[in-house]
């Protein structure tokens, strides 16, 4: 147990070498909050970076704290921060511009190429006892929401921003590859913005039931079927071809069966990120006029879900299945790293494990 006084992290030296350790306590810039971290969720690319050292070109060089899905309790101000105090409540945004460039003044600052962001080689995560953080980039949370959901609004937010650029709206039939955590929440958002049906695809029989749990119309297990007949499948269960895929795995056949299911003039959103180079039939949907989107993270989706959660109009608990303390860090890691459960959530405040 570290004594009160300690900063216990998660650190990831290389590939494989993943160890818990003391870190001194970090003291707020001007314009910077301290947090007494709550609950971090364990992402993907946490896992990642601890079985590979690396992930496209985002490669760990030097130790580096994980985790990015955060929420927590601030405990000091910086001399320049108004609208936070001691005791405050708060979920945080891992990305932060380091610039005001242009892409931050057109309001998407999640793809400035200098951006901060907690787990992403060089910067350190929020996976400890104490972090600081860019207070604009640290939300309050309302008495009715809880850490557990703030920590969830990171992926929350990737669901958002995906289902925006989609243009999921009223009516909308919505086809969802994947039914991991961010799979599932783009089932939520999906249904939340007014999709009239969503159809999900996974190999996983337990994380099909979890999607029908969160709100999916229809599920499909996916065994060996050809992209084409995967197409054919999400056809019939909706009555007819979605305007909208949401492609939430990477995997080079996924992409293939959104490009084949999305009806003409549709769009295929693509969330997953696999292999640098897939190979998909492009002209299939440059004749049918399917239009195909990227996304990077997300920007300006935190007040929308603190929104969403305080009015309770989205339930987001069910992806919680897993909950360690800090101190097992690495026994959470190994469970996340098997598929077990959907969403593990580390508790990093030893006096409080509640949600």
């Amino acid at each position: 147990m570290a004594a009160p006084g300690q900063n216990l992290a998660v650190v990831v030296h290389r590939a494989g070498d993943l160890r818990l350790e003391n870190r001194p306590i970090p003291e707020p810039g001007p314009n910077e909050v301290l947090l007494r971290m709550h609950s971090v969720g364990i992402c993907g690319s946490d896992v990642h970076y601890w079985q590979h050292g690396r992930i496209g070109d985002f490669v760990v060089k030097d130790p580096m704290v994980l985790g990015h899905e955060a929420s927590g309790t601030v405990v000091k101000v910086g001399s320049g921060v108004t609208h936070l105090k001691p005791g405050d409540r708060v979920a945080i945004e891992p990305g932060v511009p380091r610039e005001t460039d242009e892409f931050c003044k057109t309001g998407r600052y999640n793809l400035s190429p200098t951006i901060f962001f907690c787990a992403t080689p060089p910067d350190d995560g929020n996976l400890c006892r104490y972090y600081k953080h860019s207070a604009s980039y640290c939300y309050k949370l309302p008495d009715n929401v809880t850490f557990e959901e703030g920590a969830l609004i990171e992926p929350l937010s990737v669901g958002i921003h995906a289902c925006k650029r989609a243009g999921v709206t009223l009516g909308s039939k919505v086809f969802v590859c994947g039914a991991g955590p961010i799979g599932l929440v783009n089932v939520i958002v999906a249904k939340m913005m007014g999709a009239a049906s969503v159809v999900v695809t996974d190999l996983s029989a337990s994380r099909l039931q979890k999607a029908k749990e969160v709100g999916a119309d229809f599920t499909i297990q996916v065994k060996n079927e050809s992209p084409q007949e995967v197409a054919s499948k999400v056809e019939s269960l909706l009555g007819c071809m979605p305007e909208i895929t949401v492609e939430c795995t990477g995997v080079q056949a996924c992409i293939q069966a959104g490009i084949y299911a999305t009806r003409s003039g549709g769009t295929l959103v693509l969330v997953g990120l696999g292999p640098e180079m897939v190979t998909v039939p492009i002209v299939n949907a440059a004749v049918r006029e399917v239009d195909i989107r990227g996304i990077f993270r997300y920007c300006n989706t935190w007040p929308v879900a603190i929104a969403l959660l305080a009015s309770k109009r989205i339930n987001v608990k069910p992806l919680v299945t897993h909950r360690f303390p800090l101190e097992k860090a690495l026994e959470a890691f190994e469970a996340t790293k098997r598929g077990e459960g959907v969403k593990v959530m580390l508790k990093c405040d030893p006096t409080d494990h509640n949600p």
